[in-house]
């Protein structure tokens, strides 16, 4: 018989983490805590997605308004059906980011001190504002650019009429990828607040920063097109400057502080 797993600490308590006292909690009560958690925010989504359907039609619309004239079509039974779904479904993701944010916090809160405790809501208020951000970053330039790209590309050759589901996909993809991709400064700054980097770690590696955001304005639209593609990555780039520069804050206060 396999002996019991051994049990993990997890910091409690009030004042430095000098200061704080260690109870153990044993893995498999972690592991049902992180099984409640990733529950709860698939629930949280699947409710989010149910009430998205039900102004599923006007989102359809909406989405729609930046192709200007182009036709729609549905070129297979039930297309549409799908697509309404899909449609919910990204919806509901968004509406659900911060909550699961939170999820993810929380359960690595036990760990923390009383001052790292105070960046959870800063930190998730700060995701949220990001990703609405990203949301209207791709949806006032990054997609606005890349449809003027491919509708004028070969207009005097062939007539645009776009799948419907084939469209949506494009614009719901790239709204979400922006969206995650403006996650990146409430990233550093955890990184930095917990210690685990220093921004002029963080500052010295800007060379692979623009070669990755390079990458991932490549990867993360589905476009291809280098309108996109630079915009992206030059918002990436900027992104991680401003992390940068909120992580050498926290540590100036820190420094004043102690």
């Amino acid at each position: 018989m396999l002996p019991p797993p051994v049990p993990i600490k997890v910091k409690k308590g009030k004042g430095p983490p000098e200061g704080l006292n260690d109870i153990e909690m044993p893995l498999v009560d972690h592991l049902e805590e992180l099984r409640q958690r990733v529950l709860r925010s698939l629930l949280f989504i699947l409710l989010a997605t149910l009430a998205s359907l039900i102004f599923v039609k006007p989102l359809v619309n909406l989405l729609e308004a930046p192709a200007g004239a182009i036709h729609f079509l549905q070129v297979a039974p039930g297309e549409f059906l799908f697509v309404s779904i899909k449609v919910a479904f990204y919806a509901g993701l968004t509406i659900s980011m911060p909550f699961v944010f939170y999820q993810g916090l929380a359960f690595v809160l036990p760990g923390l001190t009383t001052k790292e405790k105070k960046l959870i809501a800063p930190a998730v208020a700060g995701s949220a504002i990001l990703f609405i951000g990203g949301l209207i970053f791709s949806w006032a330039s990054l997609i606005p650019a890349a449809l003027s790209f491919l509708v004028g590309y070969g207009a005097d050759v062939v007539e645009p009429l776009w799948s419907i589901e084939k469209y949506l996909d494009f614009v719901l993809m790239l709204l979400l990828a922006t969206g995650l991709a403006f996650q990146l400064p409430v990233l550093q700054l955890l990184l930095g607040v917990l210690g685990l980097v220093k921004w002029r770690k963080m500052l010295s590696s800007w060379r692979w920063v623009v070669v990755s955001a390079a990458i991932a304005g490549a990867v993360l639209t589905p476009s291809t097109d280098p309108i996109t593609m630079l915009l992206l990555s030059s918002a990436i780039t900027t992104l991680f400057l401003i992390g940068v520069g909120l992580v050498a804050l926290s540590e100036q206060f820190r420094e004043q502080t102690h």
